[in-house]
């Protein structure tokens, strides 16, 4: 065990070590674009903008963070012969990892049950605030148990508009009610219709009933009840969807009832449940990564080439977390199975790496 605490305690300081150079880093040049993209704002909200969106950057690079520390951790260890006493202790060089891929899967949980509420808090944060400065305002779309409630607004005023359910694109929108607002916040006119559909510039609304708000009688007595509607906005079915968010944006412990709040609306969660199922298979993929560095930077510097090696061992690592991401996209636009998408590349990863490790320790 002490060997095992040994290796595992390299692997986690060097870990951090080059997390911290990444951090610096990618903070300075935040800094940089964000003053190319603000130069009107304070320095102050420039730095405020930049922390915000350091976790996000740094946590979409964990993979390759972990492959790297685990790179020059057995790159070190080959030097100093450190492996081969090991070794030549009687021990199998494959006990020796046991240690950092404790430390990897130590990280992937800490990551998803710690660091990835923190990312979406600050991530959500961090769009706000851009939105803002550039003038986009907040979002437009909230899920609720009752349904979903849209706004929209113009120079006349706001609308609010709720519906019990959508079709999955958001192009639809059944037992909808609109309910406008002046500029002063004074009710003008209710509308319910059975379907209400996004057309462009504009809501077309069948069996539509209008009651009229804005005059001191009663409502009822002047309601009108029309067979088609149309109503003005601004609204287009791909700002509704950016306005769900995107799913980092989203704490892992509340995605399971988002996504099922979302699917009980009529919308499609797919997105959402790709990126849920990625997240619990991170633990094993960083694992994979520190087999595939153990597989080609394990052997002792004097009988290998450790250039080519430390190359190879990086190259395939960032193969494999762009392969990661293409099932990503795929599994989002419905190509291959949610659960494929998501653990099939760790898997395939893991496999692929201990049977390199396999072959180059035992031959």
């Amino acid at each position: 065990m002490i060997l095992h605490y040994y290796f595992a305690r390299k692997f986690l300081w060097t870990f951090l070590g080059i997390a911290g150079v990444f951090v610096i880093l990618l903070a300075l040049i935040d800094v940089v674009e964000e003053l190319q993209d603000f130069p009107d704002l304070p320095v102050w909200d420039v730095i405020e903008i930049v922390l915000l969106n350091v976790p996000n950057t740094n946590y979409e690079i964990l993979p390759l963070i972990v492959i790297l520390a685990a790179v020059a951790l057995f790159v070190r260890l080959a030097r100093t012969s450190e492996l081969v006493v090991v070794r030549a202790s009687g021990r199998s060089g494959l006990g020796g990892l046991l240690g950092p891929m404790a430390v990897a899967a130590a990280i992937g949980i800490v990551s998803i049950t710690v660091l990835n509420p923190i990312v979406a808090a600050s991530s959500k944060r961090y769009h706000d605030l851009v939105s803002g400065h550039l003038g986009g305002g907040t979002s437009v779309l909230a899920i609720s148990s009752e349904g979903l409630w849209l706004r929209q607004g113009s120079a006349i005023g706001q609308t609010v508009i709720h519906a019990t359910r959508a079709s999955s694109d958001v192009s639809v929108l059944y037992d909808a009610t609109f309910i406008a607002f002046s500029p002063e916040g004074d009710p003008l006119r209710r509308i319910t219709a059975r379907t209400a559909r996004l057309g462009a510039g504009e809501w077309v609304l069948s069996d539509a009933k209008l009651w009229d708000l804005s005059v001191d009688i009663n409502a009822e007595s002047t309601a009108r009840t029309l067979p088609t509607l149309s109503v003005p906005s601004a609204l287009t079915q791909d700002r509704i969807i950016d306005s769900f968010g995107k799913p980092e944006y989203i704490s892992l412990w509340d995605l399971p009832d988002f996504i099922a709040q979302l699917e009980e609306a009529g919308f499609s969660a797919r997105r959402y449940a790709v990126w849920f199922q990625m997240e619990l298979a991170r633990p094993l993929f960083l694992m994979a990564l520190v087999l595939v560095a153990a597989a080609f930077t394990m052997r002792h510097a004097r009988t290998s080439n450790t250039g080519l090696s430390v190359l190879s061992a990086i190259m395939l690592g960032f193969s494999l977390y762009y392969m990661r991401n293409f099932a990503q996209v795929l599994g989002e636009n419905g190509q291959i199975p949610i659960v494929l998408a998501a653990w099939a590349p760790p898997v395939a990863s893991f496999l692929l790496a201990f049977g390199i490790l396999l072959h180059m320790e035992d031959g």
